[in-house]
């Protein structure tokens, strides 16, 4: 995969803005970056997260709760503490992460790691951990079917790849899952999703500011 960011960003959806923010921002520290309007009733407020973006999806609707497979972040600092945000993902401030790490629950993780690799350029880190660029991915068992997108919490991690349309058909083709087929967002960004064997959504992104001017549809 040619990737245009050497790290992953973090998606997630809640119906307490304020409260996140204030867990995130004021308490963690993290920069606080810029809001994008990303229609249908979503104010996208960018946070800053040692070089990936956290994203936190304020909706205008209201959200359900409903079972994620991404069920911990864990974020580099200089001691080890174990929180949780308003909406209940558990974060974990650690020392034994360069910049942050994601814990991933799948119903089979070596299929799901075998994807990654071939799908992501993932590298086996051992026990279970494997890394897109300077993101670690921690895998582990358990997982299963998972909820609509639009759900409370920690909902998807987002790539950025120089050719949005080229990735998502090749990832098709080794038995990713389509998701949502290429769309443009004005001159912003070319996005997709594709799902995992349990539905866990990865967004494919051509974000104009990394990768130069959009084509065309």
């Amino acid at each position: 995969m040619n990737i245009a960011k050497d790290c992953l960003d973090v998606g997630l959806y809640t119906n307490r803005y304020d409260d996140l923010r204030a867990f995130y921002v004021d308490r963690l520290g993290l920069p606080y970056e810029e809001l994008l309007k990303a229609g249908r009733g979503i104010h996208q407020h960018r946070v800053g997260l040692h070089g990936s973006v956290l994203k936190l999806n304020d909706s205008r609707d209201t959200l359900a709760d409903a079972p994620t497979p991404f069920v911990r972040l864990d974020i580099h600092a200089d001691h080890e503490e174990t929180l949780h945000d308003p909406d209940g993902t558990e974060v974990v401030l650690t020392p034994h992460v360069e910049r942050i790490a994601i814990h991933w629950r799948s119903s089979d993780p070596d299929r799901l790691a075998a994807m990654l690799r071939d799908g992501f350029d993932a590298h086996d880190e051992g026990a279970s951990r494997w890394s897109v660029g300077a993101t670690v991915l921690v895998l582990h068992s358990g997982g299963g079917p998972v909820g609509p997108l639009r759900s409370r919490g920690l909902r998807y991690l987002t790539v950025q790849v120089f050719d949005v349309r080229a990735e998502h058909a090749r990832l098709l083709e080794l038995g990713w899952r389509e998701g949502t087929a290429p769309i443009k967002l004005g001159e912003t960004a070319f996005i997709s999703f594709v799902l995992d064997p349990d539905g866990a959504p990865i967004e494919i992104s051509q974000r104009a500011s990394l990768t130069g001017p959009l084509p065309e549809v």
